[in-house]
């Protein structure tokens, strides 16, 4: 003999099966983290709170004082005069991890961006940005760009205003590099 009630709920849970599972996917979308999620100790003291720049473009950069790279703070500078009052945000992220070649603290960090180059960006406290004890920052884009992590001094995160990875360009390439500059633009202009 044949079971009305389990026909009729089989054919109910095929109908509903494929929406239930659409929901489902589009909650763990809408609940996936993102980098406003995450904050900086600042240089000087407080924290640099990614969730303040909600819907804004970000570029984390790691930064170091005595790299080849280091000229490379002038071009970001170029960019934040350029690019912030349209909504980019800039954060260099000091970090000892390649070549030892941030070795001083807050002063020492302060006099090269500031001092040297005239850095009005932000610029957060000395951090690690690889490997197990990195930022938890670190750790949510090496998860979600797995090839694309730091390998050395002034890699560039570009976040997009939906709070995930839009572009990473590798310390090679400047920041007044069309590419950045392209990328940056397009992140400024798209919805989030």
């Amino acid at each position: 003999m044949i079971d009305r009630r389990a026909i009729i709920t089989a054919a109910l849970a095929a109908i509903a099966g494929p929406a239930m599972t659409r929901t489902a996917g589009a909650q763990a979308a809408m609940s996936r983290v993102t980098a406003y999620a995450f904050s900086f100790p600042a240089l000087t003291g407080g924290d640099i709170r990614l969730g303040d720049y909600a819907g804004r473009p970000l570029l984390i950069v790691n930064t170091a004082s005595l790299c080849g790279y280091t000229p490379q703070y002038a071009g970001l500078q170029e960019l934040w005069t350029e690019f912030h009052d349209r909504g980019l945000m800039i954060i260099g992220v000091p970090s000892n991890d390649f070549g030892g070649q941030e070795p001083g603290g807050a002063t020492e960090i302060a006099e090269t961006a500031q001092h040297q180059y005239g850095v009005t960006f932000p610029i957060a406290a000395k951090a690690v940005v690889k490997g197990a004890n990195a930022h938890p920052f670190y750790k949510w884009a090496a998860e979600a760009r797995p090839k694309d992590v730091p390998r050395w001094n002034f890699h560039k995160y570009l976040i997009g205003r939906d709070g995930f990875i839009a572009e990473v360009f590798p310390e090679a390439v400047e920041p007044s590099d069309t590419r950045v500059k392209t990328a940056i633009a397009r992140a400024l202009t798209s919805p989030s």
